[in-house]
């Protein structure tokens, strides 16, 4: 999402019967941009260490481990992306009609429990010395979830396209969605459940021009990702995928299909 104007502190996105908002702290705003790297490399972390509490001993270390410039600026910027995460509540459900009731549906959850990370506030110092370790503990909902349902993408490919935050949009979703695909599939862009819905914004909200960014995307994806699957339908209205994976376990890989690296 982009950086919601005039001190707006909720976002919310609807697909169909479902709907998702995003409610930010008073002092912190909510979450934009780049901030999606943060939960996505925690959640990362979290699945290779198999713990609730990610350490990084040093300042150098987090900023690596995020693909940032090891510099006093990146950190204050990597700490403020922290703080919006930290301060998020996520709320998410449907909204159904019978022939008789409307049923809504709400659950919501934050992505941390607890986190100590320092910082200098002087900006012109240096990042603070090695006996300052940042901590960060996940929630117990967003813990439970990375470890029952990891998405398998590559660390390097989210730290190229940190930048494009479109492009790591549809990255993670095609990383997911052609996973767990039993065979081709078809998804429509358009409609109440089309993908536009999912990853457009009111910039691509018109079907051509979505549709010609999103071919865009998916030229960028490929340069990553050379086999990936997905296409655009000859007709321009769905995108068709097919059982890949972007990447491989340490041993044999995940499902025996080939991941792509970057270098």
């Amino acid at each position: 999402m982009r950086r919601l104007r005039g001190g707006q502190l909720l976002y919310e996105r609807r697909n169909g019967h479902f709907v998702l908002q995003v409610s930010g702290h008073p002092e912190y705003g909510v979450p934009f941009g780049q901030d999606r790297i943060v939960p996505i490399f925690l959640a990362t972390l979290a699945v290779r260490q198999q713990s609730q509490t990610i350490r990084f001993k040093t300042a150098i270390e987090m900023l690596s481990s995020f693909g940032m410039h090891t510099g006093g600026k990146e950190y204050r910027r990597l700490i403020a992306a922290f703080e919006r995460i930290f301060g998020a509540t996520m709320f998410f459900g449907t909204d159904a009609a019978t022939a008789r009731a409307k049923v809504v549906q709400r659950s919501r959850f934050n992505f941390l429990r607890e986190a100590q990370l320092w910082y200098n506030r002087n900006a012109d110092q240096a990042l603070c010395p090695r006996e300052f370790e940042n901590v960060v503990v996940l929630s117990d909902e967003f813990y439970q979830e990375v470890i029952s349902h990891p998405i398998p993408v590559d660390l390097d490919a989210v730290k190229v396209l940190a930048s494009a935050p479109a492009v790591l949009d549809l990255l993670m979703w095609l990383s997911y969605r052609c996973f767990f695909a039993k065979g081709e599939e078809s998804i429509p862009i358009f409609g109440s459940f089309g993908l536009a819905h999912q990853i457009g914004s009111i910039e691509y909200s018109r079907p051509r021009r979505f549709r010609a960014m999103l071919e865009q995307w998916l030229e960028t994806i490929r340069t990553l990702w050379p086999e990936c699957p997905a296409r655009i339908s000859a007709d321009g209205e769905s995108v068709v995928i097919a059982r890949a994976a972007s990447v491989l376990s340490r041993a044999e890989g995940i499902g025996g299909v080939r991941p792509f690296r970057v270098r």
